[in-house]
């Protein structure tokens, strides 16, 4: 039986699968209402296909419960935040799954690490905890670091489809997990050691972080000069060796906008070209904020409380608000003297924050001016609501006449 530790984007996604797939697989998670809802047969975030993931997975006999299992296999799949200050992972949620795992696992047990860490993370903190707790590496316990690859949105068919990587001290042990993830797995199945696992993962991400950025920051440039990036970028990309991303509002999730910042955190003097792209994209809601005050400016606007955010969450069509753009923004209006702005999104059914509507008609005719921070098919599907506001598309998908972008 594998018990799988945590239980949210990441944890129930790989637990349903596995579960579906004919693996015995008992979910944990600290949060009682998370598991009673669960237990209710309610899936507790929206995902393509996760329902029948789901019914699936109950069918075969998943169990959900706040209790660590005496098992001999355990994934743990819990947050691994960074210190805002120093940049270095906060291993905190990680170190307490196996503080628990250690009081009640078998002998020989393997502990699948899936959280996404930084370089030497499982060497620097998880080993020296194992032997504090008098077990050692190798024999008492076997040490493993699975990444995820997943995104919101598409989660069911890239658990299916993506290659994977597993980084394990032996390849005995190696082999073993290899044979869980292989049972859905349908992509290449990788084995190599730890810390080259730990690696690829942050580094994967930093590459796509690192990109945006490039894009964003041509945004910035192409605004100061009064050219317009999206024809600039569309040309350049013509090019055969050229391909240029699309710039954003900002970046969310908690895999680019966090990941990266390990890097900094742990090589500080050698990471500079990670450090400055992390602060172009972060700095991108503020830049958003500048270009709703230029446009107040130019209709002659100053009540604030007229101005709507389409879109909370931090990509379309997923109800994930992890390192939304829009929060960040939000954090930052104050600052800015923005108080008030209006917030509308389709995916978020429950009050999150102040100012929030629940109907796009509601919210577009409290507004005079749209903010596009997420396409979301509703707003694609529904252009035509927004042809007599003024509209800043932060994500050049509006094609209205009059439409200002970043």
């Amino acid at each position: 039986m594998i018990n799988v530790i945590g239980l949210g984007y990441i944890g129930l996604p790989t637990a349903l699968m596995m579960a579906s797939h004919g693996i015995p697989v008992v979910g944990t998670d600290y949060n009682s209402m998370h598991v009673e809802k669960l237990n209710e047969g309610i899936v507790t975030f929206q995902e393509k296909g996760l329902e029948e993931l789901f019914n699936k997975a109950i069918s075969s006999g998943i169990r959900f419960t706040t209790e660590y299992q005496v098992t001999d296999t355990y994934i743990v799949s819990v947050p691994t935040p960074y210190d805002k200050f120093s940049k270095k992972i906060d291993p905190a949620y990680v170190l307490a799954a196996v503080e628990e795992v250690l009081k009640v696992c078998l002998p020989g047990s393997v502990l699948i690490v899936e959280s996404t860490v930084s370089p030497g993370t499982m060497d620097r903190y998880v080993r020296p905890l194992v032997k504090e707790r008098g077990f050692e590496p190798g024999r008492d316990i076997h040490l493993v670091h699975a990444p995820e690859r997943i995104i919101p949105g598409n989660m069911i068919y890239e658990l299916i489809h993506n290659n994977r990587t597993i980084g394990a001290d032996n390849q005995q042990i190696a082999e073993k997990v290899r044979t869980y993830y292989s049972s859905f797995c349908q992509g290449q199945i990788v084995t190599t050691d730890i810390r080259t696992a730990e690696m690829t993962k942050v580094v994967e991400n930093t590459f796509r972080a690192v990109n945006i950025a490039f894009a964003n920051e041509l945004a910035k440039i192409c605004r100061y000069d009064n050219l317009d990036v999206y024809e600039i970028i569309r040309i350049c990309n013509m090019h055969p060796r050229v391909n240029i991303l699309q710039p954003g509002p900002g970046v969310g999730g908690h895999c680019i906008s966090v990941d990266p910042w390990f890097l900094v955190g742990d090589y500080p003097s050698l990471a500079k070209v990670i450090d400055e792209s992390m602060k172009t994209n972060d700095g991108m809601p503020d830049f958003v904020l500048n270009r709703i005050h230029d446009i107040m400016k130019l209709h002659g606007m100053e009540d604030f409380s007229r101005i709507g955010l389409y879109g909370l969450t931090y990509k379309e069509n997923v109800d994930d608000l992890r390192e939304s753009p829009t929060l960040q923004l939000l954090e930052s209006q104050e600052r800015h003297l923005a108080k008030g702005l209006k917030v509308y999104d389709p995916m978020i059914l429950e009050q999150v924050v102040p100012n929030q509507y629940f109907s796009l008609q509601d919210f577009l005719k409290d507004v005079d001016m749209v903010i596009v921070m997420v396409k979301h098919a509703e707003i694609l599907e529904n252009q035509e609501l927004l042809k007599d506001k003024i509209i800043l598309d932060c994500q050049n998908v509006i094609h209205l006449p009059g439409t200002y972008h970043l």
